[in-house]
């Protein structure tokens, strides 16, 4: 169960405020790191995203330290990292939403097995969006028996990896 998950923006502020507005929840302040915002879910499994500002990094403490925050002027606005999200707002609801933001969204289907909307926060951070009826049929496809017929054993064996 992801419960939430941190991301940057140019506009935290603005970010949060849409994101809030998808999940049909509100946005705060982050207190721990100023300049940055949640979007809270108001959901019963306590989702949450943290916004950022753009420069923001995660590094890990020294030794029991937690987290710190660090600033980087020249991080990329790129990154791999994704995540897909159910949310209670329709599609229709959401393509509203990006046009009036000016972000991009779009419809994909993924290999058949399911369809998510790609909403780009800020046409940098892909979050895959999944309104009620594409959640059921994502969460449908992720059941351990779906994913075993998948993922059944290949006609050839793997070779296994040497760890040296």
């Amino acid at each position: 169960m992801l419960h939430h998950f941190s991301m940057t923006a140019e506009n935290p502020s603005r970010v949060a405020r849409v994101l809030a507005e998808v999940l049909h929840g509100t946005v705060a302040p982050f207190p721990p790191h100023p300049g940055s915002f949640m979007a809270i879910a108001l959901d019963d499994h306590g989702t949450m995203i943290e916004v950022y500002p753009a420069e923001t990094e995660l590094m890990p403490g020294f030794g029991a330290e937690a987290v710190t925050f660090s600033s980087n002027a020249f991080a990329s606005p790129f990154t791999a990292t994704h995540v897909a999200l159910s949310v209670p707002a329709s599609q229709e609801e959401i393509e509203r939403i990006a046009a009036r933001e000016g972000w991009r969204i779009v419809r994909c289907d993924r290999d058949g097995f399911f369809d998510v909307l790609e909403f780009w926060v800020e046409n940098k951070l892909l979050i895959e969006l999944l309104p009620p009826k594409m959640a059921t049929k994502y969460v449908e496809f992720m059941q351990p028996e779906n994913l075993a017929k998948l993922f059944a054993a290949p006609s050839e064996p793997v070779a296994e990896l040497a760890i040296a």
